[in-house]
Protein backbone atom coordinates (compact mmCIF):
# COMPACT_ATOMS: atom_id res chain seq x y z
CA UNK A 1 0.00 0.00 0.00
CA UNK A 2 0.98 3.46 -0.67
CA UNK A 3 1.30 6.13 2.21
CA UNK A 4 2.76 9.80 2.38
CA UNK A 5 4.63 10.76 5.65
CA UNK A 6 4.96 14.40 6.21
CA UNK A 7 7.08 17.04 8.39
CA UNK A 8 6.37 20.49 7.95
CA UNK A 9 8.29 23.95 9.39
CA UNK A 10 6.89 27.07 9.56
CA UNK A 11 8.17 27.75 5.64
CA UNK A 12 8.91 24.67 4.58
CA UNK A 13 7.92 21.52 4.55
CA UNK A 14 9.69 17.66 3.73
CA UNK A 15 7.37 14.37 2.31
CA UNK A 16 8.39 10.83 1.05
CA UNK A 17 5.70 8.64 -0.53
CA UNK A 18 6.41 4.82 0.86
CA UNK A 19 5.32 1.90 -0.30
CA UNK A 20 4.42 -0.39 2.88
CA UNK A 21 2.75 -3.99 3.67
CA UNK A 22 -0.64 -4.33 4.40
CA UNK A 23 -1.39 -3.95 8.41
CA UNK A 24 1.52 -1.25 8.64
CA UNK A 25 1.52 0.79 11.61
CA UNK A 26 2.15 4.49 11.78
CA UNK A 27 5.21 3.62 14.13
CA UNK A 28 6.60 1.21 10.84
CA UNK A 29 5.96 4.11 8.28
CA UNK A 30 8.40 6.90 10.39
CA UNK A 31 10.99 4.18 11.10
CA UNK A 32 10.98 3.43 7.27
CA UNK A 33 10.74 7.46 6.40
CA UNK A 34 14.19 7.57 8.67
CA UNK A 35 12.02 10.15 11.37
CA UNK A 36 11.16 7.83 14.28
CA UNK A 37 13.55 9.80 16.68
CA UNK A 38 12.61 13.26 15.58
CA UNK A 39 13.54 15.34 18.15
CA UNK A 40 10.91 18.21 17.26
CA UNK A 41 7.85 15.78 17.17
CA UNK A 42 5.34 15.95 20.13
CA UNK A 43 2.63 13.63 18.60
CA UNK A 44 1.37 12.28 15.48
CA UNK A 45 -1.67 12.37 12.88
CA UNK A 46 -3.15 11.17 10.19
CA UNK A 47 -4.94 13.65 7.69
CA UNK A 48 -5.01 15.95 10.71
CA UNK A 49 -6.68 13.35 13.58
CA UNK A 50 -4.17 12.76 15.78
CA UNK A 51 -3.20 9.18 16.30
CA UNK A 52 -0.76 6.76 18.24
CA UNK A 53 2.47 4.97 16.86
CA UNK A 54 0.25 1.66 16.92
CA UNK A 55 -2.76 2.51 14.48
CA UNK A 56 -2.65 0.61 11.55
CA UNK A 57 -2.45 2.63 8.06
CA UNK A 58 -5.14 2.62 5.05
CA UNK A 59 -3.72 2.95 2.02
CA UNK A 60 -2.96 6.38 0.71
CA UNK A 61 -3.00 7.48 4.38
CA UNK A 62 -0.98 10.63 5.43
CA UNK A 63 0.91 10.68 7.96
CA UNK A 64 2.13 14.33 9.86
CA UNK A 65 4.65 14.80 12.49
CA UNK A 66 2.98 17.18 14.87
CA UNK A 67 5.41 19.79 15.95
CA UNK A 68 4.83 21.94 19.12
CA UNK A 69 2.86 25.38 18.63
CA UNK A 70 5.02 28.11 18.39
CA UNK A 71 2.73 30.79 19.62
CA UNK A 72 -0.69 30.19 21.49
CA UNK A 73 -3.60 31.06 19.03
CA UNK A 74 -5.86 32.65 21.61
CA UNK A 75 -2.76 35.27 22.29
CA UNK A 76 -1.78 35.42 18.49
CA UNK A 77 -5.67 36.34 18.01
CA UNK A 78 -6.01 38.74 20.64
CA UNK A 79 -2.93 41.13 19.04
CA UNK A 80 -4.30 40.75 15.55
CA UNK A 81 -7.31 42.25 17.25
CA UNK A 82 -5.59 44.90 18.71
CA UNK A 83 -3.33 45.43 16.13
CA UNK A 84 -7.48 46.26 14.01
CA UNK A 85 -8.54 48.53 16.56
CA UNK A 86 -5.49 50.81 16.88
CA UNK A 87 -5.59 51.34 12.92
CA UNK A 88 -8.78 52.09 13.10
CA UNK A 89 -8.95 54.74 15.46
CA UNK A 90 -8.81 58.06 14.81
Amino acid sequence: MKVQVVRAWPRRFDAIDLELAEGTTVADALAAAGWEHDPETIAHAVFGVRVEPGTVLREGDRVELLRPLQADPKDARRRRAESRQKKTRP
